[in-house]
């Protein structure tokens, strides 16, 4: 297993502490937004965010997110097919750079939303959380049928690109797993919908991003699906929360629920080539709450948490 950090795209301080903490690996997610320079279809511009890691000591690992406006291809608009002739130029560029992974969604028109970033967490901290009741209701504009039909249509396309590229890609759940949010009809919610997303394809490119609360808020048993899955887990979402998916908030990640050294314990187990990264850490004293789910001393509390666990373990961890 190797540990890896969300880092800013970027050079910033974070960088430094990464590199200090001893992490190796970096995830970014290298939107034009947040680079100031062209999407990941841009060789040179993919390569001047990976070159700058690389100057810190850290490899760019993989990228994360909507690196370009998604929507045209997550809900069927004209234009889809431009958008995935980009979508596929980026993938060829990854693998031109030995940028080994991409977490990926399809979380069409809202992204992973919450209703509250004021949540009080231990000693103060703050934390953000969902309720359905203080959601955005609108007119459904897609149904899961629809959504489906896009998913196919994308991915049939990518993965014969990706897999020549050497790039594995990593299907994140919906955030809150929920089957309708803000008028959008949403179909990655559950174990069930990722066993008919990794029937479509036994490409060594077609991987799992194991968001082990996303998965635990839509019912799901987070362990015995690290059995089944296996190695089709390449990246494991590290945080935990308290609530169901309807009315939750985001905990510290020793302060949940969930047995998070059992959780160590089976990725090792069953899948022991994923690389992990802490995800959605509290706000602390002192830093600002436009990092919300991203503040820097949470991030540098799970990665020592992570640490542990895994020493505890006698777990390798890269």
């Amino acid at each position: 297993m190797k540990l890896g950090m969300m880092l800013p795209a970027k050079e910033c301080t974070q960088w430094s502490l990464a590199a200090q903490l001893g992490i190796k690996y970096a995830i970014t997610k290298a939107n034009p937004k947040l680079t100031g320079l062209n999407d990941p279809s841009d060789y040179q511009s993919l390569k001047t965010v990976r070159d700058a890691f690389n100057r810190y000591g850290l490899q760019l690992y993989g990228l994360e997110g909507d690196e370009f406006d998604m929507d045209r291809i997550k809900l069927g608009l004209d234009g889809r097919d431009e958008d995935i002739e980009k979508y596929k130029k980026m993938l060829e560029n990854m693998g031109r750079l030995g940028i080994k992974m991409l977490c990926y969604n399809f979380m069409g028109g809202v992204g992973w939303y919450r209703t509250d970033n004021d949540v009080s967490e231990r000693g103060g901290a703050v934390s953000c959380g969902f309720n359905i009741d203080r959601s955005e209701k609108k007119p459904l504009k897609i149904t899961a049928d629809k959504m489906w039909e896009n998913y196919e249509y994308f991915i049939k396309r990518v993965l014969p690109v990706a897999e020549k590229a050497g790039v594995v890609m990593c299907l994140h759940p919906d955030d809150p797993p929920i089957p309708e949010l803000c008028g959008y009809s949403r179909i990655v919610i559950n174990a069930q919908a990722y066993r008919r997303i990794m029937a479509m394809s036994d490409s060594p490119s077609h991987k799992i991003t194991f968001c082990q609360s996303c998965f635990k808020l839509a019912g799901d048993d987070v362990f015995e699906l690290i059995k089944e899955f296996g190695s089709r887990i390449q990246f494991l979402h590290f945080r935990d929360v308290e609530g169901e998916a309807y009315n939750f908030k985001e905990t510290f990640h020793d302060n949940g629920t969930t047995d998070m050294v059992k959780l160590m314990e089976y990725a090792h187990r069953y899948s022991p080539e994923c690389i992990v990264r802490a995800d959605h850490t509290p706000t602390m004293a002192g830093e600002s709450d436009k990092e919300m789910g991203y503040a820097v001393l949470g991030n540098i509390f799970a990665a020592g948490y992570i640490r542990g666990i895994s020493h505890a373990l006698k777990i390798d961890l890269e």
